[in-house]
């Protein structure tokens, strides 16, 4: 007997084959793509991966030319399957003759059950038996597990897979079409429409408009400082006060008020349960507060899950299964850099693992499968690979314990509410440390008691708008409204990135961003509503099901869609109109200091971006575009005539900048030292791939360069290295600042590195020696520690009480007023 194994990728098939074979397979190559072989009980075992998609869904090439088709006839035309990849196609038909049984073992999501299935679709399999391997994991329990109880594939999941395809292709290609052509956006610069990015883009144009058009309002708060053996704030019971006649006449009541009385005095323990595991979204949410992108984090996850290190991270559940046996992966991450973490939660007499709110039987929540350490990944890889252990642990660790407690203090009939926290027993954030726990001193008080008041304060605030959407909570938000899949999200945000709708960290939509909705919301405002999206995706889920079909679902469809291209039919030279001149607006940089007019981005047809005046070829003035940078206009002239802008790149300080890269301005900004060789100016420059190093003025003549960091802030400091004479540089970043030898190759790093390297070596050897030194001392060292506490505890005991005793009585109360304007971000 010969089976066929299919996986998704080539490294999924390596795995899978090291793993049933136990490690005897063999790399063959059929039509030069590479298949796993091995030999079994029951025969041969042949391992082929695909790259994902091994058939693209398009229009049949009548219906391209962009031009000459009609909108409406794109709507209901019949997509054509083309195949992407004929030589894995060509191996798996080969590969297929003699085998009696094929087995999908793709991703078990929709995409993947479509993938499989396409794939065996393009086989002769009469007389072959088609099954299904479905596992969370590449570990060897979930695959042995898996190919021991194989199923059947599902054709349903997978018609709902390919009934998002055929949607997506009809709304994308109808609506880029028309947002194009009727704004004259051809060829490398069409604009970009989807059933789900537009709607997605609308979010962030709204949260933007909101900020925008946000006007700050003025509050005051009132606080007060009091002390009973230590000193402890409050708040007034009526914070915030919206009348500054109000809140002068809380504040004047308190006026000479020395002391203030403790009117309700509380103290409890409070249990806080741990978070719950991760699913997709929190995952992807976290990961961003690391610094993360969204696609990027997806992107390392995929990677982790294929090398067997987590398990399959396109997941809604938040509840481990009962069969996930969460003391056997304790057990294996003990092998891991967390080995003291694992030892120590598995002490615990029985696990008790949080839960969230989604429990579904596909897949389990993201957990790590095997130990690993910072030798085995490195970097992202890492980064992403520690979040998910930590969060792991923190979803097995008890609850954590606080002490909380809470006052109300009454000075004269003006009330007070003081707070305090206190963390008593880490439990699960011991493992978790990217939440960060404030405390908040509050004394045990008396009810009744007096209470020494230090000070009393009006402070003047302004309202602050509503924050901007980072990638993590854009991604919450799209859940929440039903806006694409977890498997999904995260590309549609790229694509606003790469579209050039969207840019910055916090997402900014661009002119060309705000446009296009603009248009959508006032003529077709179906198209950028999310309930649309919303109960297709619901549609979808019920072909998954079985309670509707692939042909209804994409008949509804296409009515919808339809019903959206006659109404922007009707508007057609407005829309153009409109986009237009934003687009005009979002190109501008400035005024073109030969001829007065309008400096502008212009993209090449190879896609390079140079900066040109809008008078060609009248006037042929040009400027390079700062590489690998964002730049803003700032309506502002330069003392050489050409536009001033604002340039952002990343891990680097805003730069306020000349856009003419020869003006004596950047040249100055940009001065680092004297050229060693030649005694010219050395300077910051840019590669045409956005980095920087340091280069010499005179080049070509000199060809002195030097590598730089490609994060922080960078100044010269007229300095010359004592060993080699290159260029001391000032780097500043962090909050910190040092200096360094631009030289890579100078004599005195290399002596450095030598002595840390000897130094870390001795420090491994002292350590082995005194190890068991160490074990004999704890003992005398632990009985020794309690003595000397004790008489130190009493020391303290006895300073604290003359000291309180020598107290003097306090001043009346400091009543004044300060001003705070903070301004909406």
């Amino acid at each position: 007997m010969s089976r066929l194994i299919i996986s998704e990728k080539s490294d999924a098939a390596a795995r899978i084959a090291v793993i049933l074979s136990q490690g005897t397979s063999k790399r063959t190559s059929v039509n030069k793509v590479s298949v796993f072989q091995f030999e079994g009980e029951s025969g041969t075992t042949f391992i082929i991966g695909l790259r994902g998609h091994i058939i693209e869904l398009d229009y049949p090439e009548s219906l391209n030319n962009w031009s000459e088709v009609e909108l409406s006839d794109l709507i209901y035309a019949e997509p054509i399957k083309n195949v992407s990849a004929h030589s894995i196609v060509n191996a798996l038909k080969d590969l297929s003759i003699d085998a009696d049984e094929i087995v999908i073992a793709t991703d078990y999501d929709r995409e993947g059950e479509l993938i499989g299935m396409e794939a065996v679709r393009l086989l002769d399999t009469e007389g072959k038996e088609i099954k299904r391997a479905r596992f969370s994991a590449f570990t060897k329990l979930e695959i042995d597990t898996a190919f021991n109880d194989l199923t059947d594939p599902d054709i349903k999941l997978a018609d709902s897979a390919e009934c998002r395809q055929k949607i997506d292709l009809a709304w994308g290609a109808v609506l880029t079409r028309f947002i194009s052509m009727s704004s004259g956006q051809g060829g490398s610069n069409f604009l970009s429409v989807g059933r789900v990015q537009s709607p997605t883009l609308a979010l962030i144009v709204a949260r933007h408009k909101e900020i925008e058009e946000f006007v700050p309002q003025p509050y005051w708060n009132i606080n007060a400082r009091f002390e009973d053996g230590i000193e402890f704030k409050g708040e007034h019971v009526n914070n915030p006060f919206h009348s500054d006649v109000d809140a002068q006449k809380a504040l004047d009541a308190c006026q000479g008020i020395e002391l203030g009385k403790v009117l309700k005095y509380e103290k409890n323990e409070k249990d806080e349960y741990p978070l719950p595991p991760f699913n997709t979204t929190m995952m992807l949410m976290e990961a961003n507060k690391l610094g993360f992108p969204a696609s990027r984090a997806m992107k390392i996850a995929e990677d982790l899950y294929t090398a067997g290190y987590i398990s399959y991270p396109r997941t809604d559940n938040t509840v481990y299964p009962q069969s996930l046996g969460l003391r056997r992966i304790l057990e294996k991450l003990k092998e891991s850099e967390f080995k003291a973490e694992a030892e120590e939660l598995l002490k615990q007499e029985k696990i008790r693992p949080s839960k969230g709110k989604v429990q579904t039987t596909d897949h389990p929540p993201i957990y790590p499968t095997e130990a690993a350490t910072k030798k085995q990944l490195k970097g992202d890889k890492w980064t992403l690979y520690e979040l998910i252990t930590r969060r792991f642990f923190a979803t097995v660790a008890p609850p954590a314990k606080a002490e909380v407690s809470s006052a109300v203090i009454g000075i004269k009939n003006e009330k007070f509410s003081s707070k305090g926290y206190k963390l008593i027993f880490q439990g699960w954030k011991k493992y978790y440390p990217y939440l960060k726990t404030t405390e908040y001193d509050l004394p045990e008080l008396m009810i009744g008691a007096d209470v020494d008041v230090l000070s009393v304060e009006l402070e003047k605030k302004m309202t602050q708008p509503p924050r901007r959407y980072s990638q993590g909570s854009l991604i919450q938000e799209m859940e929440r409204l039903g806006l694409g899949t977890k498997s999904t999200r995260h590309d549609i945000i790229q694509k606003l990135y790469d579209r050039k709708y969207a840019e910055g960290n916090d997402l900014i939509p661009t002119a060309s961003g705000i446009a296009v909705v603009e248009a959508l919301n006032k003529h077709a405002h179906i198209v950028t509503d999310p309930k649309m999206t919303a109960k297709l995706e619901e549609d979808m889920d019920e072909i998954a099901h079985g309670s509707k079909t692939l042909d209804g679902v994409v008949e509804e469809s296409q009515e919808m869609l339809s019903n959206a291209l006659e109404t922007l039919e009707r508007n057609r030279d407005q829309i153009g109109t409109e986009i237009r001149k934003a687009l005009e607006a979002q190109h501008y940089i400035g005024k073109c200091p030969s001829c007065n007019g309008d400096l502008k981005t212009i993209r090449t047809k190879l896609g390079k971006t140079f900066i040109g005046c809008s008078n060609y070829p009248d006037c042929n003035q040009t400027y390079p575009m700062p590489p690998n940078a964002l730049v803003q206009p700032l309506n502002e002239e330069c003392e050489c005539g050409a536009p001033r802008v604002k340039v952002i790149r990343r891990g680097q300080p805003v730069s306020i900048s000349c856009i003419d890269p020869e003006c004596a301005t950047n040249r100055a900004k940009n001065f680092i030292a004297r050229c060693p060789n030649c005694g010219n100016d050395m300077r910051i420059i840019y590669s045409r791939a956005g980095k920087r190093f340091l280069g010499c003025t005179s080049y070509p003549d000199c060809t002195q360069t030097y590598p730089l960091p490609q994060m922080g802030q960078l100044l010269g400091t007229e300095e010359q290295c004592e060993s080699c004479g290159s260029p001391m540089i000032l780097m500043k970043t962090g909050g910190r600042s040092w200096k360094f030898c631009a030289n890579m190759e100078c004599p005195e790093k290399k002596e450095k590195a030598k002595r840390s390297k000897s130094s870390a070596k001795k420090s491994v050897t002292k350590t082995d020696k005194k190890t068991s030194v160490k074990t004999t001392a704890a003992a005398k060292t632990k009985t020794t520690k309690k003595t000397v506490t004790s008489k130190t505890t009493s020391k303290k005991t006895t300073s604290k009480t003359a000291a309180k005793k020598t107290t003097t009585k306090k001043p009346a109360v400091k009543a004044s007023t300060k001003s705070k304007e903070d301004q909406p971000k």
